[in-house]
């Protein structure tokens, strides 16, 4: 299809129009008032005289603007455009869609164009001339509404952009420690539209490289931070776990602890802790959802990683002297048998050697810590160093980096040495 010529339909208007049209402003302005009120319920106020006066406005400026472009075709739309942006964005601001303005715009329209068709008769415009008029007026009203339109997403976008540095404000108050007062949560969470529940679980993320999860509106975000939180209201209420997880679907997350609101800081920073503990493989990391109430003991484990060091410096110092394969292979063999109840085959199935494997390594064992094996109190300081070991295996050279926020934002190397 071949395109328009440029200034079409306008140019085709004869500017003789104009001046046939100025007359009948006033009068064409009351009957659209009129059908509009009549039409349209939203504009059908009586008692309201600023609403009235701001309709009139309305209608007489695309009037009035709509004579001077059939004068002059070269006359630009900003002045109009600009009034119909400020609508649009009164509209976004009072709550309202912009079902009423476009509806008024239609009607406003037809009334326009049968009194036009009327004019034409009376002034014996021809068939050619009419069609331009009305193409004309269609034109002007889809500019007026991409115009209000376009003030109405401006509008939308502020409102949001505003309530959502809020929510960012509140989930950074909820994240204090020493926890902020209650009531300062009370009053950012009203202005943030964030009804305070009675509990809550916070939610670290690893970052994304796709498209970041969309969440339910109550679930409190923030992806620009270091690493990504959330705040879940309620989170233990009914079918809230299933919503959560289909939520964090596909997404590195770990939940922490369930806490009173004002506790939020102590689920976050065990959820940042366990998270930790993933990035470095000591927790696996499965295809759902990681809840950080299921591996509390690992968290235990690896709050003081010096002190657990030095224990098993302590502890672990009779297998010093040995290679490193031959470390491994006993400590595997100790820990096996700590927690089988010191049943030797049934470390044997564990380990899936044979039983007289098992019995030549734990005489080993016994040579080398004696006494020790026979103390429950020792024994209880050898499986914690043994565990930390074996969640440790596979890491080069038992060399731990702390990783940044998810364990203390120190940045501190701790070493896990072989014994």
């Amino acid at each position: 299809m071949a395109e328009e010529p440029a200034g079409r339909p306008w140019a085709d208007l004869p500017r003789e129009l104009a001046d046939h049209m100025r007359p009948h402003l006033d009068e064409v302005a009351d009957d659209m008032i009129h059908e509009i009120q009549t039409r349209v319920r939203e504009y059908d106020r009586p008692g309201d005289g600023s609403y009235s006066g701001t309709l009139r406005l309305a209608v007489e400026r695309v009037l009035h603007y709509f004579v001077e472009r059939v004068a002059d075709p070269a006359n630009e739309p900003t002045t109009c455009n600009d009034f119909f942006r400020a609508i649009g964005r009164g509209e976004a601001g009072e709550g309202r869609s912009l079902d009423a303005v476009q509806a008024a715009m239609r009607v406003g329209g037809m009334i326009a164009w049968r009194r036009m068709a009327e004019g034409a008769a009376t002034l014996d415009v021809g068939p050619r001339t009419l069609g331009a008029v009305g193409e004309a007026l269609m034109l002007f009203q889809d500019e007026l509404a991409a115009a209000a339109a376009e003030g109405y997403a401006q509008a939308k976008a502020a409102v949001a952009g505003e309530m959502q540095r809020r929510r960012r404000r509140l989930l950074d108050l909820l994240f204090a420690d020493p926890p902020a007062a209650p009531e300062a949560i009370a009053d950012l969470a009203a202005a943030a539209h964030w009804p305070v529940p009675r509990t809550v679980a916070a939610v670290a993320l690893g970052r994304q490289e796709s498209r970041p999860p969309a969440f339910p509106p109550d679930i409190l975000a923030d992806l620009t931070r270091r690493t990504p939180s959330l705040i879940i209201p309620d989170p233990d209420g009914p079918g809230r776990a299933k919503l959560v997880d289909r939520a964090l679907a596909g997404t590195l997350a770990v939940i922490g602890p369930t806490v009173p609101v004002a506790e939020a800081a102590r689920s976050i920073q065990w959820a940042r802790k366990t998270l930790g503990l993933v990035r470095r493989g000591v927790i696996e990391q499965d295809s759902g959802v990681i809840r950080s109430v299921e591996h509390m003991s690992t968290l235990i484990l690896f709050q003081d990683e010096d002190l657990i060091t030095s224990l098993a410096d302590l502890r672990l110092a009779p297998l010093s002297h040995l290679r490193p394969s031959q470390q491994d292979r006993l400590a595997e063999t100790l820990l096996a048998w700590l927690q089988s109840g010191r049943n030797a085959n049934e470390v044997a199935m564990r380990l899936h050697v044979h039983p007289q494997t098992v019995r030549y390594r734990l005489r080993q064992l016994e040579e080398l810590f004696g006494d020790q094996l026979l103390d429950p109190d020792l024994r209880f300081d050898l499986e914690i160093v043994l565990r930390a070991r074996a969640l440790l295996a596979d890491r080069p050279d038992e060399i731990l980096s702390s990783p940044g926020e998810a364990v203390g934002d120190t940045g501190e190397i701790v070493t896990f040495r072989r014994t």
